[in-house]
């Protein structure tokens, strides 16, 4: 049996399960300051122990150190099972990975001091049948005087019982949403994605309605988003509705759910325009504002490409009219931008300035955001496109295994010139790492130059020949792993002719 001199018989224990939890403890960094108050708490109940002993003499310095000795003794219990409840929701809970509210933890607490309270009273000899039925009454005047708080309380206990807010959850409250990150016994406590520290009372939650973002007990935990956009009445709903879906099915955006998929819908009519809704699935709420600015970038670009403009309301006025002048400079500009991506080509190096223009006049604005798919292995698309801003890699699939990175392009780079001239399906997919500025050049731009000038198809099928050379070594590469023959590409003459038949040429 441990025994200090001039200490109660229980310090000794009381010491040593101090010291070996306060040895465990020491990692937790967080709660450093809760354990240093809990031990300068434990160092004064063994004070008041101490001074209890030196309380000896006199009938009335014997009494109160009786009483002294009791309370050092109730503290020093106070102090380990405050060590022993840190120790057991920090240390071992999430050993097992177990999370539980700091409520929960709280009042398991209280729980343990109240009951070493009436073990210590018991033992004091107090009748603890008087004592309860005294501390009834009490009860009752405290929980009408203190209705607000124990609303709080009981708030949050029903909100641990039935697990509908959890610690981690992003919740919307009116105009207000965070994520949950404490749930106290009077409070929750919210993180904006400002960083403002929202303190919510739990009697609030309890009272009103609250929606929960992303609920992670689905399956497929989303969160659907709306994006709108005005289109005039010139271009058919059907059109608008199969261009956004195709692009977004299409594209690669982080925290864009694949399932449910995107969808458009007509929503309403305004004057002068109809008035449609992208609705995508969101698999982050931390990201709402960044997700919905890619998407809208994405639809942009499919408009723009397609030639299709934002309406306007037919109620606005432009006040600012733009002069001829300007507006020549502004089509000179693009013009020049234009012929020099033409003669940036290979391809065209040896057109006359006059053909040049006027495949530069038939260029298309083509844009593309980040993620979007330029050209796919194995589509049949007869145009090309020219690069002048952004980034793309340009990926090969073969047969079987993972699809193989060709390189990395930047602008002056084109795409798609063997489909544009021979029809041929595209060899590789090329997607956009960047927002990217491309122009498109069509079949029909082409055909009124070919059929002036038809030994152009000689000149291009050269330049071809050096285009499907770089394939074929790839190819080449991907069937003797496979102890396959690899087909040899086509020469010089044999595109040639295909050109000529593909344009109709005699």
């Amino acid at each position: 049996m441990l025994r200090i001199p001039f200490l109660s018989p229980e310090a000794p224990y009381a010491i040593l399960a101090v010291l070996i939890l306060f040895i465990a403890l020491r990692p937790l960094k967080a709660m450093q300051r809760s354990i240093t108050n809990t031990a300068v708490f434990f160092v004064a109940c063994l004070i008041g122990d101490l001074l209890a002993s030196q309380l000896s003499s006199g009938t009335l310095s014997r009494a109160a150190g009786l009483w002294l000795r009791q309370l050092a003794v109730f503290g020093e219990g106070l102090a380990v099972l405050r060590f022993l409840g840190l120790a057991f929701f920090n240390l071992l809970l999430p050993r097992i990975r177990i999370q539980i509210s700091g409520i929960l933890a709280d009042i398991l607490v209280i729980i343990a001091y109240i009951g070493w309270g009436f073990f210590r009273l018991n033992l004091a000899g107090v009748d603890l049948a008087h004592l309860v039925t005294t501390s009834a009454v009490i009860t009752a005047v405290l929980a009408f005087a203190m209705q607000d708080t124990l609303g709080n309380l009981l708030g949050g206990l029903a909100l641990q019982m039935d697990n509908s807010l959890e610690i981690g959850d992003w919740i919307r409250i009116d105009d207000l949403s965070g994520q949950v990150t404490d749930i106290q016994w009077r409070y929750t406590a919210l993180l904006t994605r400002n960083g403002e520290r929202v303190v919510v009372p739990n009697s609030q939650l309890m009272k009103g309605r609250y929606y929960v973002l992303c609920d992670k007990h689905q399956a497929n935990p989303t969160w659907r988003r709306s994006i709108s956009f005005n289109i005039d009445f010139s271009t058919p709903p059907g059109r608008i509705i199969q261009l956004i879906e195709a692009d977004l099915a299409a594209a690669s955006i982080p925290q864009v759910a694949v399932f449910p998929a995107p969808n458009c819908v007509l929503l309403d009519f305004g004057p002068g325009y109809a008035h449609y809704a992208l609705r995508y699935w969101l698999t982050d709420p931390r990201l709402d504002d960044p997700t919905d600015s890619a998407v809208r970038t994405h639809i942009l670009a499919t408009l723009q490409r397609n030639g299709i403009r934002l309406a306007t309301d037919d109620h606005t006025i432009h006040l600012v009219e733009e002069t001829a002048a300007h507006k020549a400079e502004v089509q000179q500009r693009e013009m020049q931008r234009r012929l020099k991506a033409i003669a940036s080509m290979e391809l065209f190096a040896r057109l006359s300035d006059s053909e040049k223009e006027y495949l530069a006049s038939r260029l298309v604005h083509a844009p593309f955001a980040t993620g979007d798919i330029i050209t796919r292995q194995g589509a049949v698309a007869h145009w090309l496109y020219i690069m002048v801003e952004g980034e793309a890699e340009a990926w090969w699939q073969p047969p079987t295994g993972p699809r193989r990175l060709l390189e990395k392009r930047g602008p002056g780079s084109v795409f798609g010139e063997i489909g544009l001239m021979t029809g041929a399906p595209r060899r590789a997919t090329v997607i956009a790492t960047c927002d990217v500025q491309a122009y498109r050049l069509d079949k029909a731009a082409l055909q009124h130059i070919l059929e002036q000038r038809p030994e152009f198809a000689d000149t291009v099928s050269t330049i071809l020949v050096q285009r499907l050379q770089r394939f074929a070594e790839l190819e080449r590469s991907y069937f003797e792993e496979q102890d396959v023959e690899a087909q040899k590409p086509p020469g010089s003459a044999a595109i040639g002719l295909r050109i000529r038949e593909f344009f109709g040429l005699s």
